[in-house]
């Protein structure tokens, strides 16, 4: 999944394709990080708008031939793994200590972003197009501000606009869905994604955390894939498993969204966090749909319906809206934050 437009400094949460939350960061155009955008920036960017965008493609290159729920708990628990692994061998054993809060944080936290949030993503595009996914997914900063308004953070008239814009947009892209033309159950799938999501990355930024960034994610994934690996064996998706059936494309896809989608995007991510401006990476909140659509017309020729254009340009015009108002606010005071 696409992960929210940031808003303050905090430990990232887990990509998903996708996805990840804000690392401790400085203001946005503060700093000599912001005055100097050298080549290394522009490439971890291009990752991120390409990975990420590419992941709901991969999503539904690997449900060809593999159950939901356990290639998603799979994908997650292997990247989970992997992240520890560099934690330990990078930081120690201090990089992965954490109190008893701190790791029940991070469980839920998992739980709601990769459980709830991707695992519904990935039921849903059993049954709709991958882009149509990916620009419902996109809608997850529109939550964001209702949550924080709930929260006591009051929103801004052009942060509500942007809200009700993304909601018509919503609304035109589930049209079809309503008509009978797609599935609408894939479309509640993912529209319960982003509501579940949206929670997840609410949650994190009020809850203690692990100061290791990436041992949070490591620890979130775990969480989280051990729950879509339970919802797998609750939905029965283990009778008749048998892996020598798996396509050598799904097998493929599930190791680039386990290397690629969950490892690479996310170090990048957080690494363009702590070294270019906020106003420049939260781009990739209205990019990575562009290119979720586009990968699923030209590689799984996708259709391109007038409903799938208008409604997803509505949406990430709403986006747009959101986002330009945390670039804003994302000029607060540096904050301290623990980092291992």
């Amino acid at each position: 999944m696409t992960a929210p437009a940031p808003r303050k400094a905090t430990a990232p949460s887990a990509a998903t394709p996708a996805g990840a939350g804000p690392a401790a960061a400085g203001p946005a155009g503060a700093g000599p990080a912001a005055a100097r955008l050298g080549g290394a920036v522009w490439l971890a960017l291009a990752v991120v708008y390409v990975v990420w965008g590419s992941t709901y493609l991969a999503i539904r290159v690997a449900l060809e031939t593999m159950p939901s729920f356990l290639s998603a708990g799979a994908r997650f628990l292997c990247a989970g793994l992997l992240l520890t692994g560099f934690v330990f061998l990078r930081y120690g054993r201090a990089g992965l200590r954490v109190n008893v809060r701190q790791l029940g944080s991070s469980a839920l936290v998992g739980v709601l972003l990769l459980t709830g949030g991707n695992g519904l993503v990935v039921l849903g595009e059993n049954s709709i197009p991958s882009g149509l996914a990916a620009l419902l997914v996109a809608a997850v900063p529109l939550w964001m501000v209702l949550l924080s308004a709930a929260g006591g953070d009051r929103p801004k008239p052009v942060e509500l606009a942007g809200v009700l814009l993304g909601l018509v947009g919503l609304t035109v892209l589930s049209a079809p869905a309503i008509g009978g033309s797609i599935a609408l159950g894939g479309v509640l799938a993912v529209i319960c994604a982003t509501l579940t999501w949206a929670t997840g990355s609410f949650a994190s930024k009020r809850l203690p955390m692990p100061g290791n960034v990436f041992a949070a994610s490591a620890f979130q994934m775990i969480a989280g894939g051990l729950g879509d690996v339970l919802i797998g064996l609750v939905r029965g998706e283990q009778h008749g498993l048998d892996p020598a059936t798996f396509s050598d494309r799904s097998w493929l896809a599930l190791a680039y969204l386990v290397v690629f989608g969950s490892l690479v995007a996310f170090t990048a991510y957080a690494w363009l966090l702590q070294s270019a401006p906020l106003t420049l990476v939260a781009t990739y909140a209205y990019v990575n749909p562009v290119v979720a659509v586009l990968l699923g017309w030209l590689i799984l020729a996708e259709p391109l319906t007038g409903p799938t254009l208008l409604g997803g340009a509505i949406v990430v015009a709403g986006v747009c809206l959101v986002v330009s108002v945390s670039r804003t606010r994302g000029r607060a005071p540096r904050r301290t934050s623990a980092r291992s």
